[in-house]
């Protein structure tokens, strides 16, 4: 049994390719990334999207994220994990209407209480085909804080 590719799912397409990756060049793309990424599809109906790079200390990492599409409950789906940490992170998501913004839902750890666990989004945002960004956010309270925003830009 072969799932059929939605329109959803070719969404995921825009995410393909190599990227540079930085926290700092929001106008164009970075002089010297310290983090790239590679996307491919994994037969249509996943991205798997493969980071590497330097953490604020030197040390090496690697981010893996699958992202994908569940026809059945209307959502994007997916997972992030990370070499710097020991969480497997699970995305619920929604695509907004303008076909720019995605915004994924997950639960994680509180890092100040340990034992405790709080909101997170990562919301990925195409400013065009060759410029998006990715934001992370917790939420403490009734407010949303922005923990990090990465700015992403194809290759080539």
């Amino acid at each position: 049994m072969q799932a059929e590719i939605t329109t959803e799912h070719r969404w995921l397409e825009r995410l393909l390719g190599d990227w540079d990756v930085s926290a700092d060049a929001i106008t164009g793309p970075p002089a010297q990334s310290t983090w790239t990424e590679h996307v491919r599809s994994l037969g249509g109906l996943w991205v798997v999207c493969e980071g590497r790079g330097l953490m604020p200390d030197g040390d090496k990492a690697e981010t893996l994220m699958t992202l994908g599409y569940d026809p059945g409950r209307d959502r994007y789906v997916g997972t992030w994990v990370g070499s710097m940490m020991n969480y497997l992170w699970h995305y619920d998501g929604i695509l907004e209407p303008t076909g720019n913004v995605l915004t994924l839902h997950c639960e994680g750890p509180d890092f100040e209480h340990e034992g405790k666990r709080l909101p997170y989004q990562d919301v990925i945002t195409f400013i065009d085909d060759r410029h998006r960004t990715l934001t992370a956010l917790v939420r403490k309270g009734d407010e949303w804080t922005k923990l990090m925003e990465m700015h992403y830009w194809r290759r080539g």
